[in-house]
């Protein structure tokens, strides 16, 4: 019995001592989010983007938010404007969100919020981004359309609180 003891203890130190791969999403895959400034003037006048106060009365409207947003903390996303396709930047929706709710969360809460967004979003052929309402970016879900399935990437801010 005393023999075993002693390459089981090695093993195990061999094994504690190699280096660990990190299980995190790499950043590296040069998918960028849009750098277009957020224009909180166009939650008041919707003029060629939608809100979540722009509902369509005869078909669906594009990207369809509203059940994610009644699934998720409703004190946390206030609004959106989604922005269409142009020759220079895929579409887009622009998440604002309650300060306030979004320093209460962890980092795994926000993830998950960003992340659930981003998937309805990417159905939609849609790249996210979430502000505060001082313009301040607070996470992305950037996806590339050009593959298939779409590849994606979501960051988190973290020096924000």
């Amino acid at each position: 019995m005393r023999s075993l003891a002693l390459p089981l203890g090695f093993c195990l130190t061999t094994i504690f001592l190699l280096p660990i791969q990190s299980s995190l999403p790499a950043t590296t895959s040069g998918l960028k989010p849009s750098n277009a400034p957020l224009d909180l003037n166009l939650l008041q006048n919707p003029n060629g983007v939608i809100t979540a106060n722009t509902i369509s009365q005869s078909k669906l409207t594009i990207p369809s938010l509203w059940l994610t947003k009644y699934n998720s903390d409703n004190n946390l996303l206030d609004n959106w404007i989604a922005y269409s396709a142009t020759n220079t930047e895929p579409a887009r929706v622009d998440l604002v969100v309650n300060q306030q709710a979004w320093i209460l969360l962890d980092y795994l809460e926000r993830y998950s919020f960003v992340n659930s967004f981003g998937s309805v979003a990417r159905k939609f052929g849609y790249n996210v981004r979430v502000f505060n309402y001082q313009k301040e970016r607070l996470a992305t879900y950037t996806c590339n359309f050009n593959t298939s399935p779409p590849s994606c990437d979501l960051e988190i801010t973290t020096n924000l609180k």
